[in-house]
């Protein structure tokens, strides 16, 4: 009896033993799942950062191709712009030579003209000087008067203006003196001779007229 007794206790102290293994048994389980949760959270959080940073890069990365293209557009728009100008420029510039080309490009033909219009005006000039003058000579200054006058309407057509000199101030800009001519009908300083006619090609100076400029009589500036 008493062996059995024994075989009890040792029986149960046995299964004590193993139920205090299994438990430490699962403690240890529990806690290295425990351990390993911690290790997953951890590695989760950490690959969340990852991921965050990863985000925050790619967006700052966005941010700065953004403000490249931004800048690039921007230089893209200024040259755009200058080169706009530049070719408004060109096509003014082609504008005013053209323009020019237009009105000045037959200025030394004008020019050359002009001196056939002189001889026309000095046969005209002969011609009514003669003092028994015949039917056909009549006709002929008549002729010539025409031809003189169709002659400076095909120049002022073509821009060419005489320039009104006679009693006019001498303005070295239009007129050229050959001589002096004392007078006190006029003041000093007036266009009283016109010698040879001057002419304009619209606002530019084609031939300056030759005139006589007045002078105060010299008795006159000695008792001034």
């Amino acid at each position: 009896m008493i062996d059995n007794k024994h075989k009890n206790q040792d029986k149960q102290i046995k299964n004590k033993d193993s139920s205090m293994l299994e438990k430490e048994k699962n403690n240890n389980i529990d806690q290295n799942q425990d351990k390993s949760k911690d290790a997953t959270s951890l590695e989760s959080e950490e690959n969340i950062d990852k991921d965050l940073q990863n985000k925050d890069d790619s967006n700052n990365l966005e941010k700065n191709k953004e403000i490249e293209l931004q800048e690039e557009l921007e230089i893209l728009k200024d040259e755009k712009l200058r080169l706009l100008a530049e070719m408004e420029n060109l096509r003014k510039r082609f504008e005013k030579d053209k323009l020019y080309s237009i009105r000045y490009g037959s200025v030394n033909l004008a020019r050359d003209i002009l001196s056939t219009g002189d001889n026309l005006s000095r046969a005209l000039e002969s011609a009514k000087k003669e003092e028994n003058k015949s039917e056909s000579i009549n006709k002929l200054i008549d002729g010539l008067n025409m031809i003189q006058k169709e002659f400076m309407n095909i120049l002022n057509k073509h821009g060419v203006e005489k320039i009104d000199a006679m009693k006019n101030k001498f303005d070295h800009n239009f007129h050229q003196a050959v001589l002096e001519i004392e007078t006190d009908e006029f003041d000093e300083g007036i266009v009283v001779q016109e010698i040879q006619s001057g002419f304009l090609m619209y606002d530019r100076l084609l031939r300056p007229s030759m005139v006589g400029v007045s002078k105060k009589l010299k008795n006159k500036k000695k008792e001034e």
